[in-house]
């Protein structure tokens, strides 16, 4: 490949990610390797893994967080709230669905989303971080259980 057709697929890159990722998609369709800018295309994979593993991260966080709310707040449990842990809730069964290869990272994160739950739960709630147990109060399955909320 010249060194003009690889900066103008660099300048594509840049300047025009869905075209770029269009004309890559075209060149792997017709085969046509030689043309296909594979340092980017594989930056894209590596970064498609990352952001499926941040998603599943947050949307835990959040289902982790308005169970705390719900259990320890029980005055101010709202439709929003469970509205949200519904949503989140789909959102993980469903990216473990897609990629059961997430089941492990969850795992691997589960203790990091629930200290990020509680301390943002504490902050939300004001009630001091204490009122919070320092350990998971509720198991994976419960978490992703659509029919599950806390007493």
């Amino acid at each position: 490949m010249s060194t003009e057709l690889k900066a103008s697929q660099k300048n594509l890159y840049e300047t025009d990610f869905v075209k770029w990722a269009e004309t890559t998609a075209e060149q792997l369709r017709t085969q046509n390797y030689a043309c296909v800018d594979w340092q980017n295309l594989i930056e894209e994979i590596e970064d498609m893994s990352r952001r499926e593993r941040k998603s599943l991260k947050s949307n835990l966080i959040v289902i982790l967080l308005h169970l705390l709310k719900w259990q320890y707040q029980p005055g101010c449990q709202s439709g929003s709230w469970r509205g949200s842990i519904r949503e989140h809730r789909r959102r993980v069964n469903d990216d473990l669905k897609d990629s059961p290869s997430l089941a492990p990272y969850l795992q691997e994160i589960f203790a990091e989303c629930y200290t990020n739950a509680r301390e943002q739960a504490a902050d939300e709630t004001g009630l001091p971080l204490e009122a919070f147990p320092i350990d998971c109060p509720f198991l994976p399955e419960q978490i992703l259980n659509s029919e599950y909320l806390p007493n």
